[in-house]
This record gives C-alpha cells, sequence and structure tokens, in this order.
C-alpha cells in the first residue's frame, strides 16, 4: 500500500487549480456525508436486531460503510484515521438527525446532495483541465476526503 505522502502527491497532480481546490473543500465533505445518507437508506431492518436497544438504529449500511472506510484510513495513517472518525462521526450524527427531524426523506437530501456536489466535482476538473483521479484508481474516492484532512494537519501542525 502506498504511504500517505504518496497518496497525497498523486491524487494532487490533478488539484492544482484554486478554484477547483476550493470546489473540492465544499463537495468532497458533502459527498462523504450523502454517501453515508444514500447508505443507510438502504434497507436494514434485518439488522437491527444484532445491536439492543438505543444502538440499534445505528447499525445500518451507512455506518458499515464507514466503519469499512476508517479500516482503510487506519492502514494508511493511525492519525488520519483519528481524524477521518471524527469527521465520520459527526456525518453518522449529522444523518441520524436529518432522520429524526423528518425534513424529507434521508434517500431524497442525500440523492440531491450526492448528483450537485458531483456536479461540482466535475466543473472543478473541467476547470483544472484534468479527469477526476479515481476514473485511474478508484481508491481516490476515499483519498479526497483525507487529502483534505491533511491540510487541516499541517495548518495545525500535527503529523499524519
Amino acid at each position: 500500500m502506498r504511504t500517505a505522502d504518496e497518496w497525497f502527491e498523486a491524487y494532487g497532480e490533478s488539484h492544482q487549480n484554486p478554484t477547483n481546490k476550493k470546489i473540492h473543500w465544499l463537495c468532497v465533505p458533502l459527498i462523504v456525508f450523502s454517501t453515508i445518507g444514500l447508505f443507510w437508506s438502504i434497507p436494514h431492518t434485518y439488522l437491527e436486531g444484532i445491536l439492543p436497544g438505543a444502538w440499534s438504529p445505528l447499525l445500518n449500511w451507512g455506518t458499515i460503510l464507514v466503519v469499512v472506510t476508517l479500516l482503510f484510513y487506519l492502514r494508511m495513517s493511525f492519525s488520519l484515521f483519528l481524524g477521518m472518525l471524527v469527521y465520520s462521526g459527526l456525518c453518522v450524527w449529522g444523518n441520524y438527525a436529518l432522520l429524526q427531524w423528518e425534513i424529507a426523506p434521508l434517500w431524497m437530501l442525500s440523492a440531491g446532495t450526492f448528483i450537485v456536489m458531483w456536479i461540482g466535482q466535475f466543473i472543478g476538473h473541467e476547470i483544472e483541465g484534468k479527469k477526476p483521479s479515481f476514473f485511474e484508481d478508484l481508491q481516490f474516492l476515499l483519498i479526497g476526503p483525507a487529502w483534505l484532512m491533511h491540510f487541516i494537519y499541517k495548518k495545525v501542525g500535527l503529523r499524519y
């Protein structure tokens, strides 16, 4: 497996344009959030019996997706894993809150956000003049959020 720096260098090659970077700062976190919401929306009633009581609503395909992706980050860097754990926890909490507020079905909110944010991503890459990295390797779909996290770490002086 590549090191975190190797991943970030490869990902950064197609993310040099300042406008594209700004678009990524908006779109990538919301794509992560909405992807969790979309997976959460997949029927999962048979999973609810596994965890007792108050925890059972949190066992769904969205939280399973979070656990699997966190394992990827753990293999990459323990420090980045911790940052992604915090962000993932916020995403789970946010999706759970959206369910409780009943503004609209979670799948609708998530699908709308997902589509609009991916349109934004492709606009950013059109401005950049380079295709998205995940066309080269699907693992780059997981690198985008960590790439943003590494900038936060650098800003506050944390090692990753």
